[in-house]
């Protein structure tokens, strides 16, 4: 009897420092990973917006926290065991003080994880491979049905005729971003407007003049508010000229990194058109690791 009690009592021991010992091995397990970006071609965006990444696990996002600065590399603490459940990474533009848990339709790089690493692209914002456009000098605001001698002061996106027509090669941008043009004046650029379809006028003419509307695709002539630093009526031969694309909203005057047509107009006006070029070393890209 008694070398029974004593048997039970050691077996109970060891279970007892068996347990012991798993509660031990499990409180050392950690709860949180790091996360490490290293991406390129990144600008700081101002007081008001931040980045944010997010990985997507189970279908849902998780922020991995917020950034301003675009010095890289950059580690983050996440949870362990989504991280190494996530599928995506993404990383989005949210205002400073953002009261919504979710990311904004804003949404610059995306990945897919393979194994512990994610190459990170644009392709959220759009395949930009083939881009292409071009581009005519014409002031069609001031004409009034004549041509005033003076079509090297305006510039429109698009195929002259009666009326223009577009021809950019672009992919329609998702909620978040639109395009904008821009021309390099004496002081720096200035914005043409912004637009998301070709076949319209864009969103703002604060430089054309008034006596005719404008034709229906992007553009601008420059007659009119010229800023400090530049003389108007502007003369746009021989000056650089850029389609970017924009976050929304946008707290800039510059224009935004992405910028994936660039040209420099040469000096025939309409009807003769000039091409833009591509510009992908533009667009950002990078790694993430866990």
């Amino acid at each position: 009897m008694i070398k029974k009690m004593i048997f039970s009592v050691l077996a109970l021991s060891t279970v007892l420092v068996s347990c012991s010992s798993d509660d031990d091995n499990n409180s050392m397990e950690p709860t949180t990973s790091s996360l490490t970006l290293n991406l390129s071609g990144m600008e700081p965006l101002g007081a008001n917006y931040v980045y944010e990444g997010w990985i997507i696990v189970d279908g849902a996002p998780v922020s991995t926290g917020t950034f301003s600065s675009v010095t890289f590399p950059q580690t983050f603490t996440v949870n362990t065991v989504q991280l190494s459940s996530a599928t995506t990474f993404v990383l989005s533009i949210e205002p400073t003080n953002d009261l919504d848990p979710d990311p904004s339709a804003t949404k610059i790089l995306a990945g897919d994880f393979s194994g512990n690493a994610a190459n990170v692209s644009t392709g959220i914002v759009g395949d930009f491979l083939n881009a292409s456009g071009a581009y005519f000098l014409r002031t069609p605001t001031d004409e009034n049905g004549t041509n005033n001698g003076n079509d090297e002061n305006g510039i429109w996106f698009g195929t002259p005729g009666a009326p223009p027509t577009p021809n950019f090669n672009l992919p329609t941008l998702p909620n978040g971003w639109a395009y904008e043009g821009w021309v390099v004046g004496d002081s720096g650029p200035l914005s043409t407007g912004t637009f998301n379809m070709f076949d319209i006028v864009d969103h703002a003419a604060p430089f054309s003049e008034t006596m005719q509307s404008g034709p229906p695709v992007p553009g601008e002539d420059f007659f009119l508010n010229a800023p400090a630093g530049e003389t108007f009526p502007l003369d746009v031969r021989n000056r650089t000229v850029v389609i970017s694309i924009e976050p929304v909203p946008d707290n800039s005057p510059a224009p935004f990194v992405m910028k994936p047509l660039v040209g420099v107009t040469g000096t025939a006006t309409a009807p003769a058109t000039h091409d833009l070029g591509l510009n992908l070393s533009s667009m950002p890209t990078g790694s993430v690791s866990r």
